[in-house]
């Protein structure tokens, strides 16, 4: 098989569960004999030069820089490559990649859905769209990584949904950690939206223990202000492998306070003993399983109209009940029975979930696909504005002006 994977995150420096997920399938199919390329982000930090072809374990990446030209590059690599499999990731507020494939390739679009607020559908969306969620309704496949958010995207796109949770966790046997006694307590990725204000506030409740924030794609310079400022939390940079901070952790806290596709460093962290208290956020509450320690939460539902140094939509945070963190993180660190029943519990349901994964799936779900009969095209507004004379778009144009000045 020839496969084209589309994204608009980077895929030079691996920071989110989507960009982990969609690598450990596309390296397998390398690995398989299968041709992949893959058309991404830049680091935001890079500024030259706009467009890099690199090589990764055998895997063409090419980075492009500028937002605006990755359509059209998108487009002349499907037309060059000629993949069977075009894969879009919802890593795409814009649904800009998904547009461009479907125009390139509506026979051959498998959307590959992370990321509920990427979604051009449902309440989480930050950029609902009808034809874009059309697009994702015509492709071939749509893949979600839990059941909790195939459920989401039947209820709020209308489709059946491919359950493939990706195997990113490593092969075993899986080292264990975690002490009652001694260890950080961790979050991974501290930013708003990842409750960091209920990460900040229980260091304040436990001035006695040592807490630790793993830098992430979300933290902002105010978040990392706002850690500093607290004496008994310690400010950790990015990792290449998890088991670096688990090692030295003694439980991990994930208050997510938006809408998660599915909780993937909550089942890391239990997969090697340590207790996860998480937020009821989404599919969180699937991974978790039947272990305890899941906080309700109000929900971010509203949001600013301007983004963050990290091009994120600014939320507006709901009140919350620290006093509901507070007595499960006592529970766990003031009862030795309490803390090791968690994480001996977490280790199992986790065990369990992980030897039901296998590389192979994935791979076997592209191959008994059958390309679809071509669909009738999506039209959009942009589509018919490019088709006008110049007569008829300086006619549009005059109309559009008077209905303004009405």
């Amino acid at each position: 098989m020839r496969v084209l994977l589309a994204s608009n995150a980077s895929y030079e420096f691996l920071q989110g569960g989507s960009t982990r997920s969609n690598l450990v399938w596309i390296r397998h199919l390398v690995a398989a004999g299968h041709e992949v390329r893959v058309v991404c982000a830049a680091p935001a930090e890079r500024r030259e030069p706009d467009v890099e072809r690199l090589y990764s374990a055998g895997l063409p990446i090419l980075s492009v820089r500028d937002l605006a030209r990755r359509p059209s590059i998108l487009s002349n690599e499907i037309r060059g490559f000629q993949p069977d499999w075009v894969l879009v990731s919802s890593e795409d507020l814009g649904h800009t990649l998904l547009r461009e494939a479907y125009r390139a390739a509506p026979d051959r679009l498998v959307y590959l859905a992370h990321t509920p607020q990427f979604y051009p559908f449902g309440p989480a969306s930050w950029n609902p769209d009808q034809q874009a969620a059309a697009i994702v309704w015509h492709a071939v496949a749509v893949i979600a990584v839990g059941h909790h958010t195939a459920d989401y995207i039947e209820r709020y796109c209308g489709r059946r949904v491919e359950v493939i949770h990706p195997p990113i966790y490593g092969q075993p046997p899986f080292a264990r950690f975690g002490s009652v006694d001694r260890g950080l307590i961790v979050m991974i990725n501290p930013c708003a939206v990842k409750g960091l204000s209920i990460f900040l506030a229980l260091a304040e409740r436990f001035p006695q223990c040592e807490f630790g924030a793993l830098v992430g794609w979300g933290t902002t310079s105010e978040d990392r202000a706002a850690i500093a400022r607290r004496p008994n939390v310690r400010l950790l940079a990015p990792v290449k492998n998890i088991e670096e901070v688990f090692s030295q952790s003694r439980l991990l806290l994930m208050p997510s306070l938006w809408y998660e596709g599915f909780g993937l460093t909550a089942m890391e962290a239990m997969l090697r003993g340590l207790p996860a208290v998480t937020s009821n956020s989404g599919g969180l509450v699937e991974s978790k399983a039947d272990t305890g320690f899941v906080i309700p939460v109000h929900q971010i539902t509203q949001w600013e109209p301007l983004f963050d140094e990290m091009h994120m939509p600014v939320p507006l945070l709901p009140d919350e009940d620290i006093e509901l963190w507070t007595e499960a993180l006592g529970a766990l660190l003031c009862d030795r029975i309490v803390y090791e029943t968690e994480s001996e519990l977490s280790r199992q349901v986790a065990l369990r979930f992980v030897s039901g994964l296998h590389l192979e799936d994935f791979e076997a779900m592209l191959k008994g696909l059958h390309k679809a009969a071509a669909p009738d095209p999506i039209v959009t507004v942009d589509d018919r504005i490019q088709h006008l004379s110049p007569e008829r778009r300086e006619l549009l144009l005059r109309r559009l002006r008077q209905r303004r000045g009405r």
